[in-house]
């Protein structure tokens, strides 16, 4: 027997079937990346996912994102690497970030690297006026975001010029305002570069005054340091200024592209690292970057001439280069330089500067033999028209291993023109990290290229592949990643990002540049 059921009730469960039935509209989206290995910038082993962004932000990472979501572009990531966009610590991009030329302003030698945010102001030369470069910024457009460091030197030359002496009380109050002001206005840290005029004539506790400051912001300390080999205080004396700017000033210390440099400091690194771990058992938070470079980029001037003699700029080197008795000192100080980094023929000249007729491409030795002079000499005939930059090639391979090894060490490039590491340096590191003799873990390199550098700046969602995160994302291809600029061409774009999106927006597309100025100024929220 059927058991009746009333009209009413029949239709209600009918409907109530066809409700189940029914599948929902997919969600839009501006953008899918499909099948690809992804790696979320943890450190944790990649899976493969889809990644679903949508204005700009990640919206969804898991499998199926086309089933979930309508997109107006689909990228195929099979065979490739999906991983946050790299972020660089330390490069001296500011000059192309704020160029009238919309090429350089989209800062390609980084975003081939697979770099989508760039830290500037490094060294000490941080302009403090932060305000107006993010204004500036984002009225003209840039390709990476830009996060922004108030300098030492800036601040410092703004009061004191290129004078070599300590700052008077009042003096020094107008460069605390001045740091305070950079650092309210969104800067991250405090850049020193110590080993620079005129920022060498400076004692620590003047480091550590203007350092509080960055510190009481929550901001860090970024030094190039005083000393990287035996120049005045030796490699391991200037890490432990390092860190004694970092205990007494209150703040994070953050070590720029550390190395043991020239024959007289190589095997340094075994102490340094013991003095940065001790301070890190101590509750310091102690961190540095490394380039993989075996030549560090630099220039006559700044590599070989003492730093007394630099004291008002290279116009009043070249006074002193017509008094013979000055000149005699300054010969000296340099032959003595020549020899701390290994050597004439260790020193290639990479570029012309300031109206300098330096050959680019020979060393040292070759063009002190073309003019017939020693190679003190022919560095002060150049120095005597203009400046040249130099490629130094004074670095062990065992102390670069020794670094890189470090989990409290991040890939970085120092970028500045004249040298390949503007261009090559994070598909360099890749290359000699995973897939040269240190073996290490792919996860473990795009952590140290992305989120470890995240959470050392303090960058809020960035450096991580994670829901409701900013959508910065590379996308390479393993077999391809790789450096094309040398010391002879340092400007040769690197091979291998096959997409690279900075905010959501693609900057490269099939290994091409398509035009987009996506890039952002990036401010600390400091509450002042």
């Amino acid at each position: 027997m059927t058991k009746r059921i009333d009209a009413p009730v029949s239709l209600f469960i009918l409907a109530s079937l066809a409700g189940c039935q029914t599948t929902s509209e997919p969600e839009a989206a501006d953008t899918i990346i499909a099948g690809g290995q992804v790696f979320d910038g943890s450190g944790v082993a990649g899976r493969n996912a889809d990644i679903a962004i949508r204005d700009g932000m990640i919206l969804y990472i898991g499998p199926d994102a086309s089933s979930r979501y309508s997109a107006k572009n689909t990228v195929n990531a099979n065979g490739l690497i999906v991983a946050p966009g790299f972020i660089d610590p330390h490069t001296h991009a500011g000059s192309d970030l704020a160029s009238d030329t919309a090429k350089r302003r989209a800062n390609l030698p980084f975003a081939f690297q697979g770099v989508t945010t760039v830290v500037i102001g490094n060294d000490g030369g941080g302009k403090p006026e932060i305000a107006a470069l993010a204004q500036a910024a984002r009225a003209d457009g840039i390709g990476t975001n830009a996060a922004y460091l108030v300098g030492f030197g800036s601040v410092r030359e703004a009061v004191l010029a290129k004078e070599n002496r300590a700052p008077s009380q009042a003096e020094l109050a107008k460069m605390k305002s001045i740091t305070r002001t950079a650092m309210c206005e969104g800067a991250w840290g405090f850049s020193a570069g110590l080993y620079y005029v005129p920022q060498s004539y400076s004692q620590t506790d003047e480091v550590v005054a203007l350092a509080k400051i960055a510190g009481e912001a929550g901001g860090y300390f970024d030094t190039h340091m005083r000393d990287e080999s035996t120049y005045n205080v030796t490699v391991t004396g200037a890490v432990a200024e390092t860190l004694e700017i970092g205990r007494r000033a209150n703040l994070p210390v953050h070590i720029a592209h550390i190395k043991a440099l020239g024959p007289a400091v190589w095997g340094h690194s075994a102490r340094m690292i013991a003095m940065i771990e001790e301070a890190q058992a101590a509750g310091q938070r102690v961190t540095a970057d490394q380039y993989p470079w075996e030549a560090s980029g630099t220039r006559i001037s700044s590599a070989l001439v003492p730093r007394k003699a630099l004291e008002g700029g290279l116009p009043a080197l070249r006074v002193r280069l017509g008094d013979p008795a000055q000149l005699a000192v300054i010969r000296t100080g340099i032959a003595t330089a020549i020899e701390r980094r290994g050597g004439a023929d260790r020193l290639l000249i990479t570029g012309q500067l300031s109206g300098s007729d330096a050959p680019v491409g020979k060393t040292l030795a070759q063009l002190a033999e073309l003019r017939e002079l020693s190679p003190a000499d022919a560095a002060i005939e150049v120095l005597r028209k203009g400046d040249a930059r130099l490629a130094s090639f004074n670095m062990s391979a065992e102390d670069i291993a020794a670094f890189a090894s470090q989990e409290w060490v991040v890939t970085g490039s120092d970028g500045s023109n004249g040298h390949p590491r503007k261009y090559g340096s994070f598909p360099k590191a890749y290359r000699d990290l995973v897939q040269g003799e240190a073996q290490m873990s792919l996860a473990r390199f795009i952590r140290r290229s992305s989120g470890k550098t995240a959470d050392i700046i303090g960058i809020d969602r960035r450096g991580y592949l994670k829901v409701d995160y900013h959508a910065d994302v590379v996308i390479f291809d393993p077999s391809a990643f790789a450096p094309n600029a040398d010391y002879s061409a340092p400007r040769k774009l690197s091979s291998g990002v096959a997409h690279l999106y900075v905010n959501g927006v693609p900057v490269i597309t099939g290994g091409s540049y398509t035009g987009a100025l996506p890039g952002e100024p990036l401010l600390k929220d400091t509450q002042c």
